[in-house]
């Protein structure tokens, strides 16, 4: 059964993997709809060297490199709704 954690440790979890693969289920900004991606973060294999054109922070989004569609993407942090890493997964409870 999947352990409940606070949006604030499943931030944290993320942030730890560097470059370990992981999934998480979130509710895409554009439509709504759910997804469920899997993905690294810490790759910087295909970096243009240009930088994003707006902050990830301020847009409470996490850059990932999404390791179906082979390329970089985001996860909104308000969407979150399940996270897996380390073979554990975590229903993300917000406050």
């Amino acid at each position: 059964m999947p352990k409940r954690i606070p949006l604030h440790e499943a931030l944290k979890l993320i942030d730890d993997q560097s470059g370990k693969i992981a999934s998480a289920k979130f509710i895409k900004r554009t439509d709504g709809s759910v997804r469920k991606m899997t993905f690294r973060t810490g790759v910087k294999k295909h970096l243009t060297g240009e930088g994003a054109k707006y902050s990830f922070r301020e847009n409470a989004l996490i850059p990932v490199f999404d390791m179906q569609k082979r390329g970089y993407r985001s996860i909104p942090t308000e969407g979150i709704q399940e996270l897996t890493v380390g073979g554990n997964t975590y229903i993300v409870e917000h406050d």
